[in-house]
């Protein structure tokens, strides 16, 4: 994992390479967590079910090369989770290609996150979601 981390109040990162941690979510979800620890319990739960679905879906549906980025603004606490991956097709709230017992994650991230949105880049696209506290983390 490749970081970048800032002391005090400034704005703190943390950068990875999915493909590092083939479906291993757990082995993300405890870096993000290490991340995120000045947020409460509910929050982080919140946020790590997201950060969860984003990193899922770039691995169910996704393709090779795939990253994820954790963006911390401490006070007042932002924090922005990023996955890329070069599949072309966009997230669709409610439905999969997967089969019709699936495509339930997005509207959990709809739901949970404060904002969250899609940025087409050239060969590959962001799912990005943002969370934004009143307290400090």
């Amino acid at each position: 994992m490749s970081s970048a981390s800032r002391v005090g109040d400034k704005p703190r990162s943390r950068s990875v390479d999915l493909d590092d941690y083939e479906h291993n979510v757990a082995g993300i979800r405890a870096l993000a967590r290490l991340a995120l620890a000045g947020l409460s319990d509910d929050d982080l739960d919140d946020v790590l079910l997201v950060i969860t679905e984003l990193v899922s879906n770039a691995f169910d549906h996704g393709r090779s090369t795939r990253w994820m980025r954790l963006l911390v603004t401490p006070a007042p606490c932002v924090v922005r989770c990023e996955v890329d991956d070069t599949a072309p097709q966009l997230p669709v709230l409610g439905k999969s290609r997967l089969g019709e017992f699936r495509g339930r994650g997005m509207l959990l991230v709809d739901e949970l996150a404060t904002t969250w949105g899609i940025a087409p880049g050239d060969g590959f696209k962001t799912v990005w979601a943002e969370f934004r506290f009143s307290q400090s983390c």
